[in-house]
């Protein structure tokens, strides 16, 4: 039998998924990856996601030699947020349909900002791409830094994506309001009328009206790494990796474990930089001349920790190395200086490259002749929406739910990025 909702509640969900819809701003914005849901019940709801190859070329005519295997990487993804919002409605409540409306816009309005924000931090989190202003935030020129960070390390030029905390953004609104010293053009007008950026040295920006906040660096100075041949910390990308018991799984390359000369203060967030360590161009392999910036993911011990990217310099030369090669060491040392680029708490601005982040979509399958009704909808961007209903004749309340569930996935740390202001 067909589930038997009320007109005005049919009307009132569709309502609402149209307002989910535009409210998950963040989706629009990341690649989606639909997934065969039985598989990934059956898999722990993980699934591993391909990396882009980077290739070689060799000159001359005689490419004998160069016939070498290639390293294929992966990333583990997971639908592992799930979210509900459960209202009751009493028997009386009931006589005003209205407050079932206004309920489920208020359960659509949270679970869109649970999806904004898992992106959003993701991309906070994870984002080893770092733009460190030492003034407030003044418009064009700093999201220009943002575009020659990723022109310089071969990061592709369209779908780009700049999310401003709320005061940085107004800060950049109001600077390119009064650029032009006249209201002649849209971008000023905009910019002065409605406070809106858009377009912006090829990215598209957008205010986020929560952020995260990364707290200043506790490392301080002194703190040193090894980037000698034999140092352990030059690290060789593998496809998989093979367990105590011989069995082989795949390798998450995305972070790295590393030996410093100590760990005391360093916490995960902490952006730096390594001495004489240069970022290249991903495909060249040129250096950029700039410093390498890697983020802490994880403090492990007191000299250990997970870092993002890893360091891969090719120093110590194989296939795997030169293909994916990210850095290039100018000095060797026993005691590279790490030099802590968070240097006064800030709101950060996540910027990357739309293929850089992945939403996984997950369902939810509430089986029919349970004592429920059951409405389901999905959005543009695969997102599920399901609102659930059961009467409790114990109570003489109407016991409703709004649930959703999915997954964020940053697959290439290197294309996703922060920016922060204030810093000295």
């Amino acid at each position: 039998m067909a589930n038997a909702f009320p007109k005005e509640i049919r009307i009132a969900f569709d309502e609402s998924l149209e307002a989910f819809q535009d409210a998950t701003v963040m989706a629009k914005h990341a690649s989606i990856y639909n997934t065969n849901q039985t598989d990934m019940e059956r898999s722990n709801n993980q699934i591993w996601r391909p990396m882009p190859y980077i290739a070689q070329s060799f000159a001359g005519s005689d490419q004998t030699a160069n016939f070498v295997p290639q390293t294929q990487l992966v990333v583990p993804a997971s639908i592992s947020n799930r979210r509900s919002v459960p209202f009751i409605l009493s028997d009386t409540e009931l006589r005003d349909a209205l407050q079932s409306g206004e309920l489920q816009k208020a359960a659509k309005q949270k679970l869109a900002s649970d999806i904004n924000l898992t992106v959003s931090d993701v991309a906070a989190l994870q984002g080893t791409l770092v733009i460190k202003r030492t003034g407030a935030s003044a418009g064009y020129d700093d999201v220009a830094q943002c575009a020659t960070i990723m022109n310089e390390q071969g990061i592709p030029f369209d779908d780009r994506v700049l999310g401003y905390n709320s005061r940085d953004y107004l800060g950049a609104a109001g600077n390119l309001g009064v650029a032009s010293r006249s209201f002649d053009n849209a971008k000023s007008v905009s910019a002065y009328e409605r406070g809106k950026l858009g377009m912006v040295a090829g990215f598209d920006t957008f205010p986020l009206d929560y952020g995260y906040t990364l707290a200043a660096a506790g490392g301080g100075a002194g703190i040193t790494i090894s980037t000698l041949d034999a140092g352990g910390n030059i690290y060789t990308p593998t496809a998989l990796t093979v367990g105590a018991g011989g069995q082989e799984s795949p390798t998450d390359n995305r972070y790295q474990l590393v030996t410093v000369s100590s760990t005391t203060s360093v916490v995960a967030g902490d952006a730096f930089t390594i001495a004489t360590l240069n970022a290249v161009h991903h495909i060249t392999k040129r250096s950029t001349g700039q410093l390498k910036t890697f983020r802490v993911i994880a403090v492990n011990s007191a000299t250990t920790m997970t870092i993002s990217p890893p360091i891969i310099t090719n120093q110590v030369a194989n296939d795997a190395s030169a293909q994916y090669q990210n850095c290039t060491i100018g000095t060797k040392a026993a005691n590279s200086a790490i030099v802590f680029l968070n240097t006064v708490a800030a709101q950060v601005n996540p910027f990357w490259q739309k293929d850089a982040l992945e939403i996984l979509p997950g369902r939810i399958v509430v089986p029919s002749g349970v004592g429920a009704d059951v409405m389901q909808g999905t959005t543009d961007e695969g997102l599920q929406l399901t609102l659930t209903r059961q009467w409790d004749i114990k109570t003489s309340k109407l016991l409703y739910r709004l649930d959703a569930f999915w997954g964020v996935v940053n697959k290439q740390p290197e294309m996703t990025g922060i920016m922060i202001f204030n810093q000295t």
